[in-house]
């Protein structure tokens, strides 16, 4: 298996909603939303992609001002491509882009919670969210 990784080739949104639904990320996305996945890539200011040759395999998808935090929005790997590597190599990849002191940070999947101790990640005891739910 050669994967590629990248932080320059551009994902677009039908890509993304794949790999998605082929990662189970697509539960907790609106993949029905093409204008929001337009949207989550065209201003994630920090995207790594894992290739296998033309076929998108992995994604890691940041917001950070590249100093401080970086919010690790969304870490999908394709169900069939997992256990491999590929995650934390997605996870190695946006840090390499960071500088030395800045830290990321991330709300895990309910399903991936346990995944993220291992790669160095410590579980903070206070995370919020608030959802608009304006309509």
């Amino acid at each position: 298996m050669n994967i590629t990784y990248s932080n320059s080739i551009k994902i677009s949104a039908d890509q993304a909603i794949d790999l998605y639904i082929r990662s189970t990320l697509g539960e907790r996305r609106p993949i029905h939303n093409i204008q929001a996945f337009e949207n989550m890539f065209k201003y994630g200011n920090l995207i790594i992609s894992a290739w296998d040759g033309s076929k998108l395999v992995g994604v890691s998808r940041s917001l950070t001002d590249f100093s401080y935090v970086c919010y690790l929005a969304d870490l999908a790997v394709d169900v069939a491509y997992q256990r491999r590597g590929i995650g934390k190599r997605l996870v190695e990849e946006t840090k390499s882009n960071l500088g030395p002191e800045c830290m990321l940070v991330l709300l895990a999947a309910p399903k991936a919670r346990e995944y993220y101790g291992p790669l160095g990640f410590e579980q903070h005891p206070s995370a919020w969210t608030l959802k608009n739910d304006m309509k």
